[in-house]
C-alpha cells in the first residue's frame, strides 16, 4: 500500500459532507401539501425527506438499487465459535450466483440487483459468471492468537469497497444495500462492537448461526482474549479492523464511505454490516447521515450498535440471516416512500380541501 493509496481513504472521508437540513424542510413542505393529514404516512415521510436531503434531489426519481454481498472467511473459526464449518462460505457464494439464496429471492421480489464479491473466501473459485473477484487473501488469520490481517490488507479491503461504490455510482445507482457472507463473522463483529462502543464483550456477543449457551460462553472468552492480546485502539478505526476485523467488513466500510461521499444512501442489513458502519462512522462521522437501518436483528450486539449510532431501524422481524436480506426489504420501503413523494397529488392538484384554517 503506497502513501498515495492510503491517502485516498482519507480523501474519500474528507468528501463526505453533512446533509443540508434546509432540504429536509423543503421535502416536508411538499409532504405536508399532499392529500393526507400531515405526518400520517409516518416513517415513510421521514424516509422520503431523508432521501431528498441525502441526495440533494428535490424531486428524486425512484432509484435503481443494488445489494453488495461481500464474502470472506475467518481464521477464528478454528476456535469453534460457529455452528457451521468454514466450507459453507464458498458453498453459499455458489448458491448466490445460482440465485437460490434468500437474498436472491428477496432482491427479485423488490426489484434490486445482487452483486456477489469474493474479497477473502478460502476457495479457488476460478472464473465464475457473476462473481466479482476482489480476493485479498484466503480468509483472515485466527485473531485469538495473531492480528486478523495486516494494516495494508485492512486498507486494501476498504479501498476495494470504495471502488465498488464508485463504479456503482458511475452506473447511475441511486441506492446501495449491504450484505455479507462469512462463517464466523459475528465473532469479529462482536469484537469490533465491544471496542468501538466501549460495552463489554458479553453484552454484544450473541448466538450467531445458532450455537448453544456453552459455546456462546466460549465465544465470549475467545473475543475477550483477542482484545486483551491485541489492545485495538478505538481512536484508530483501521487498527481495530486490522486486529479483530474481517475482510468483508473492511470492504463494507469502503462501500459506506464511497457511497456517502457521492451522496448515495446506504441501507444497512444486520449485525455485521452494522459493525462495518461503526468503523466507517469513526473514520468519517458525517457518513452516519447517509445510513438507513433496515431492521433490528435478534443478535444482541446489533441493538447496542444501533443505539450507539443513533439509527432507528425500519423493521423488527426477528431476522438474523445476513446476506443482504434485511437490506432488500429496507430498500423496498425507501423506494415506496419516494414513489409516494413523487406521485401523490397535492391538495391544489387534486382539488381537495385542505384542513380548516382555524384548526
Amino acid at each position: 500500500m503506497t502513501p498515495k493509496e492510503t491517502a485516498s481513504i482519507q480523501e474519500v472521508c474528507r468528501r463526505v459532507q453533512p446533509i443540508d437540513r434546509d432540504l429536509v424542510r423543503q421535502a416536508y413542505g411538499r409532504l405536508d401539501r399532499l392529500t393526507k393529514p400531515p405526518g400520517s404516512l409516518g416513517r415513510l415521510e421521514e424516509l422520503a425527506a431523508s432521501y431528498v436531503a441525502m441526495t440533494g434531489l428535490i424531486t428524486p426519481s425512484v432509484p435503481r438499487g443494488i445489494v453488495f454481498t461481500l464474502a470472506a472467511d475467518h481464521g477464528v473459526t478454528k476456535e469453534q465459535v460457529s455452528a457451521y464449518p468454514q466450507e459453507v462460505t464458498p458453498q453459499m457464494v455458489r448458491n448466490f450466483l445460482r440465485g437460490g439464496a434468500a437474498v436472491n429471492v428477496l432482491a427479485r421480489h423488490v426489484g434490486v440487483e445482487v452483486r456477489v464479491v469474493d474479497i477473502g473466501v478460502n476457495d479457488d473459485f476460478g472464473p465464475l459468471p457473476g462473481l466479482l473477484d476482489r480476493k485479498i487473501r484466503k480468509g483472515t488469520r485466527n485473531f485469538s492468537v495473531e492480528p486478523a490481517m495486516t494494516r495494508q490488507e485492512a486498507e486494501q479491503a476498504v479501498l476495494i469497497g470504495i471502488g465498488l461504490a464508485r463504479d456503482a455510482v458511475q452506473e447511475g445507482i441511486g441506492l446501495i444495500g449491504l450484505g455479507e457472507m462469512g462463517i464466523g463473522n459475528t465473532t469479529p463483529s462482536a469484537a469490533i462492537t465491544a471496542v468501538m462502543t466501549g460495552r463489554s464483550v458479553s453484552e454484544v456477543t450473541g448466538h450467531g448461526t445458532g450455537i448453544d449457551d456453552r459455546r456462546l460462553m466460549h465465544k465470549v472468552s475467545v473475543i475477550q482474549r483477542a482484545i486483551d492480546l491485541h489492545q485495538p485502539d478505538p481512536l484508530d478505526p483501521l487498527d481495530v479492523l486490522t486486529k479483530v476485523g474481517g475482510l468483508e467488513i473492511g470492504g463494507l466500510v469502503g462501500v459506506i464511505l464511497g457511497a456517502s461521499s457521492a451522496r448515495v444512501p446506504v441501507v444497512l442489513d444486520g449485525f455485521i454490516t452494522g459493525a462495518a458502519a461503526l468503523i466507517a462512522v469513526a473514520l468519517a462521522p458525517s457518513c452516519r447521515e447517509y445510513l438507513i437501518a433496515s431492521h433490528r436483528s435478534i443478535e444482541r450486539g446489533h441493538q447496542v450498535l444501533l443505539e450507539y449510532l443513533d439509527l432507528k431501524p425500519l423493521l423488527d422481524l426477528g431476522l438474523r440471516l445476513g446476506e443482504g436480506t434485511g437490506s432488500c426489504l429496507g430498500m423496498s420501503l425507501v423506494c415506496a416512500a419516494i414513489t409516494l413523494y413523487r406521485e401523490m397529488a397535492t391538495f391544489d392538484e387534486a382539488g381537495v380541501s385542505d384542513r380548516s384554517a382555524d384548526e
